[in-house]
């Protein structure tokens, strides 16, 4: 059953996806001011409708269009009036039936596609604006979203936890450092994260994540230049092989955080 509480006047909606009896993941969806910020996987979709119907919304922003994120838009457009926006590069993304691999279709579900409109610099709910910031590195079409008065921060995807130790073949790790370099830039206390939940200490915890990869980015950099291999460094830094390397097929893996330093180097990670 979904945990729902309120956070500074944010309902908070957390559900666990479970599969074969062991939990998959746990995803949050937040409703502040009459705005969804995000809408959850598809596989949980009956209990996040009951968690709709018992609330009142105007809009529903993404702040990036996988699955887990926006597996339930469709159901909205359905059933409500309301607009969904998400980043530019994110619009024909969610156009698009279920463009994702079959492990993630049988942990998150298959979202059906909708029409989504792009996100401006700003965005109005009820009675606050908030700001739009562009932070790429685990999504091309990635947004933070801020609120100045409250100082407020939804981050979406960009913490998550401190220390990342695996990431998608698509993800720059030296990006999403530069995207939270972005956000430190913020006056923000509180943060909002689509994976972990809600942070009092939002800022001083996304500092800690930046902190960490740098350091990992430093030692990979050593390492390379010492003569080390990626395996090498991916096995000296990176020694546990996690469940989801094996079940993604490689999607997800630490190689990829070595590969993403290394190429934003310069160096030409296929000939390694």
């Amino acid at each position: 059953m979904p945990q729902i509480n309120v956070k500074e006047e944010v309902i908070c909606f957390k559900g666990d996806v479970v599969k074969i009896g062991q939990k998959a993941g746990t995803v949050y969806l937040f409703l502040v001011d009459g705005m969804i910020i995000d809408t959850g996987p598809q596989c949980i979709e009956s209990e996040i409708i009951l968690f709709y119907k018992e609330h009142s919304f105007d809009l529903v922003t993404l702040t990036h269009s996988h699955e887990d994120h926006s597996g339930t838009a469709a159901w909205i457009q359905e059933n409500h009036e309301v607009p969904i926006f998400v980043h530019e590069k994110g619009v024909h993304l969610c156009a698009e039936p279920c463009n994702y691999p079959k492990y993630r279709q049988k942990t998150w579900g298959i979202r059906r596609e909708f029409r989504a409109s792009p996100l401006a610099n700003k965005i109005q709910s009820r009675t606050e604006e908030w700001e739009v910031i562009y932070t790429p590195g685990h999504a091309e079409d990635h947004v933070a979203l801020f609120n100045k008065k409250t100082g407020r921060m939804f981050s979406g995807d960009l913490f998550v936890s401190p220390r990342t130790k695996v990431i998608m073949a698509s993800e720059s790790t030296p990006v999403t450092m530069e995207s939270i370099r972005t956000l430190l830039d913020y006056d923000f206390g509180p943060m909002y994260c689509c994976h972990s939940g809600y942070h009092e200490n939002g800022k001083a915890l996304l500092r800690q994540k930046l902190d960490y990869l740098e350091n990992i980015t430093g030692e990979v950099k050593h390492l390379y230049h010492q003569g080390r291999s990626v395996a090498e460094i991916n096995d000296k830094l990176f020694p546990t092989k996690y469940p989801i390397i094996e079940v993604s097929s490689g999607e997800w893996d630490s190689v990829h955080i070595i590969t993403s330093v290394l190429a934003e180097e310069g160096i030409d990670v296929k000939q390694l």
